[in-house]
């Protein structure tokens, strides 16, 4: 009983921090499409790799050229990309470097940022002064430097996550240690929860919210009075913040292996077990009981 408990007790807990960490997702992901996050941050990085702090120069060329930003329309506009192909990028970086120059050594030695002509010259020598090698460089040197971008960028958001779960947690009485006590003291609610658990994928649908109202959440009366229980209130809502740093998948891996876990069960002993009785010998099939009336065989 103990164990069980336990288990459904996790699985509601997870799926409450799944759903919640889940919500959060698609409320960044809405603020960062509508802010233009992505985009705002990959030009910055683009501009800091050609050493064009102002986007007035290799940086506004290239992203003038339809292969970095087919919305450009030949110009740089101010709708700008929030993912560029590696690939496309180092044939749209050698295009731009090579306008009005007679070749691809003179137009890396024309370029003006010291460090950056320092890294094209590089990269050239090490591809043994072949373009084509050199643009598979370029490629390698954008794709790193994009995942750099990518870790600050996760960074970044961290904080964002940790406001947008307290306000919910806040604004729904996402109170963790309430909820453990509940869940806790009424295994019928946690085993009805973990039931509906089992069928949920990693996807915000109705069957999600149904059961996340179910859980012990919600304001029974407003607003709170000020004192001890109110003291361990908020740091429930600290606790329910914080776990959305984990992140969905999280989550939903730990829901899902916690719901395996109660489907599995313990193993059965072994019939013999325990009861000092020998091994039994194999059972063997018995001959069909027409056999002895066949007639025997002609020598």
């Amino acid at each position: 009983m103990f164990g069980s408990t336990v288990l459904e007790v996790a699985i509601g807990l997870a799926f409450c921090y799944a759903t919640l960490a889940l919500v959060v997702t698609t409320l960044q992901e809405t603020l960062a499409a509508a802010f233009h996050l992505r985009a705002t941050m990959l030009f910055g990085a683009v501009k800091r790799m050609l050493g064009d702090p102002h986007g007035t120069g290799l940086a506004r060329a290239l992203y003038a050229h339809p292969l970095a930003n087919p919305r450009s329309g030949g110009e740089a506009s101010a709708t700008h990309p929030s993912y560029i192909e590696p690939v496309n990028f180092a044939i749209a970086l050698v295009d731009s470097l090579r306008q009005g120059q007679p070749s691809l050594e003179v137009a890396i030695a024309a370029t003006p940022d010291p460090q950056l002509r320092r890294t094209l010259q590089t990269l050239y020598a090490q591809a043994g002064l072949d373009a084509a090698r050199f643009q598979h460089a370029l490629a390698i040197w954008f794709e790193a430097a994009m995942e750099r971008l990518s870790g600050v960028y996760k960074r970044r958001q961290l904080p964002v996550s940790f406001l947008l779960s307290l306000l919910l947690a806040i604004l729904f009485n996402i109170d963790s240690i309430h909820l453990f006590r509940t869940l806790w003291q009424h295994p019928a609610l946690a085993a009805q929860i973990g039931a509906a658990s089992g069928t949920v994928a990693g996807a915000l649908n109705a069957q999600m919210i149904d059961q996340m109202w179910t859980l012990p959440i919600g304001w029974q009366g407003f607003p709170p009075a000020f004192d001890a229980d109110f003291a361990l209130q908020v740091a429930g809502w600290l606790v329910t913040a914080s776990t959305t740093l984990f992140g969905a998948p999280f989550w939903f891996d730990v829901l899902q292996r916690a719901v395996n876990l109660r489907s599995t069960g313990t193993k059965p002993a072994p019939l013999n077990a325990g009861q000092g009785l020998a091994p039994t010998e194999p059972v063997r099939p018995s001959a069909p009981a027409h056999a002895e009336r066949l007639p025997a065989e002609a020598p």
